[in-house]
């Protein structure tokens, strides 16, 4: 029997042609990619939301379809705007207030000794450090606050760009929310073709990862920023749009809302008002603690996944690549942890199957 060598010339030329076509494919999509991810994963975790809202539009999928871009937008798009505008108007009132703060000598902070329980303790550390050459530290500080608020106020063109970038993830939205089986009965197609059984097991997981991020993690960021702003509303604190955004931001990344909560509670005793004070410090308790409890609940309701490694997937994500991260990390551990405990599980059916079968005494 005669063996055919491979013909090596073809399939190396074969193997560069595949190579130079995907990198082909990359270099034209990679303008598109950010908001095609972030369109993927909207749509992954809304596309419950999408199925109940067909069925209350008499299963029509594109007026659904239509409905919930239109919701994102109110949720993401017009916020943003908002907020974009709201900061360009105050850029200049920003850039004075700074000024004049880095002309200024340090405050006394008398409103420290009007916070309850700490008051006292904090006013007293406070003229520890103004003893102790504070001010000589704040005049170092201080020609530094105008330019921190200028180089603020020239990224609103940055900011911009993320508005267009925001539109075009809704509008990809929109094309996955119509289409969406389609889609992802390729995909999956495709890993079954990859990785057989296995692969098309680990899409489904995928999928389910990213709903319990979504759940866990963006869902508690909107409903206790939500809360939060409501507390700064009722207690006056201006500019509270912006103050929601941030918060959320910093929910996201597992920071929490206590820096705004605290620094507005710390504006309102400083401008004389305790009563409103104590109210949004007892408010920023409630809110600022809420997700401990809420966190888990919604991420256990969204995948049947250890609760530490969605945790360590958000965080580790954030930390690797940013926001996008939030939502690749916990895949991409979720995945892993389930190949790896298929793969040991697998095993210990072979050893099992392979053991002796003890003889029956008699």
């Amino acid at each position: 029997m005669i063996i055919k060598k491979p013909d090596l010339a073809k399939l190396t030329l074969g193997v560069l042609f595949l190579s130079i076509l995907i990198a082909s494919c990359f270099l034209v999509l990679r303008p598109f990619l950010p908001a095609l991810v972030w369109a993927t994963m909207i749509t992954i975790a809304t596309w419950p939301l999408m199925l109940m809202m067909q069925r209350l539009l008499w299963g029509k999928r594109t007026l659904a379809a239509f409905v919930m871009t239109l919701i994102l937008l109110l949720i993401f798009v017009i916020p943003l705007f908002m907020t974009l505008a709201n900061v360009a108007e105050k850029a200049p009132m920003l850039i004075d207030l700074a000024t004049t703060i880095s002309k200024s000598p340090p405050p006394e902070l008398l409103w420290l000794q009007q916070i309850p329980l700490a008051g006292d303790k904090l006013f007293e550390l406070w003229q520890q450090i103004l003893a102790s050459g504070g001010q000589v530290l704040f005049a170092k500080l201080a020609p530094y606050f105008g330019q921190t608020a200028r180089w603020l106020a020239s990224q609103a063109g940055n900011l911009g760009l993320l508005f267009v970038h925001f539109l075009l993830t809704v509008g990809i939205c929109g094309l996955l929310y119509h289409s969406g089986e389609t889609v992802a009965v390729g995909i999956r197609r495709f890993a079954h073709r990859l990785a057989g059984e296995r692969g098309d097991n680990a899409t489904v997981l995928a999928s389910q990862a990213i709903r319990a991020v979504a759940m866990g993690v963006v869902v508690t960021a909107l409903v206790q920023s939500s809360v939060a702003g409501i507390g700064l509303l009722i207690a006056g604190i201006p500019y509270v749009m912006i103050l929601v955004v941030l918060m959320f931001l910093l929910i996201v990344a597992q920071i929490g809302p206590f820096p705004v909560l605290l620094t507005s509670v710390g504006y309102l005793y400083w401008s004389g008002d305790t009563t409103w004070g104590t109210f949004l410090l007892v408010w920023s308790l409630l809110a600022g603690t809420m997700d401990n409890f809420l966190r888990p609940f919604l991420i256990k309701r969204g995948a049947d996944l250890p609760l530490i490694l969605i945790l360590v997937g958000v965080i580790g994500g954030l930390l690797a690549m940013g926001i996008i991260g939030l939502f690749i990390g916990p895949v991409v551990l979720a995945v892993g942890y389930t190949l790896l405990d298929a793969w040991i599980k697998e095993e210990d059916q072979s050893a099992a199957v392979a053991a002796p079968v003890p003889p029956k005494a008699e």
